[in-house]
């Protein structure tokens, strides 16, 4: 297992997973994934084994301590110099769900926000998933003002 920064090359395989992972109201579209690997592609990482991706694990950098929708369609809002590590998406491929490998994405998100000197990692979730999150240390700030995809989203905050 490795991990590397996306490219464009993989925008294809990486749509496929993300609409494997999510509905069609919160799925990023290819438009949208491809302007991120193009404005941020060091924030957005592969984990993969022996040449086949697993997963990924992508956000911009921003001043902002929680998410605002506008995060998900305007790449320009993406600060390289900003403090917190956003979470936009966080996929793996069906058939190695439940194997940990979110979790290692989460770590290496983690890892690499720290080296970047980030204050910390910013994303949202839905309400099933704060204590997953918690385990890796994040804080529930409770309901978000993103109503992204129409759904209800927790903000959740692990500062360094």
């Amino acid at each position: 297992m490795n991990f590397r920064n996306a490219t464009i090359k993989d925008l294809e395989e990486i749509h496929t997973i993300e609409n494997s992972c999510f509905p069609p109201n919160e799925a990023a579209t290819f438009e949208s994934l491809s302007k991120r690997l193009k404005v941020f592609p060091n924030h957005f990482w592969i984990l993969e084994n022996d040449n086949k991706m697993i997963g990924y694990i992508n956000g911009m950098v921003t001043n902002n301590k929680t998410i605002h929708d506008e995060m998900f369609s305007n790449v320009e809002l993406h600060d390289e110099h900003a403090s917190w590590q956003s979470v936009f998406s966080l996929a793996v491929s069906p058939e190695y769900r439940n194997s940990g490998h979110a979790a290692q994405l989460i770590n290496h998100l983690i890892e690499k926000s720290k080296e970047q000197n980030r204050k910390g990692i910013t994303l949202t979730c839905k309400e099933y998933l704060i204590s997953y999150y918690n385990k890796f240390g994040f804080v529930d700030l409770g309901i978000s003002k993103s109503v992204h995809g129409g759904e209800i989203w927790h903000d959740m905050v692990l500062e360094f």
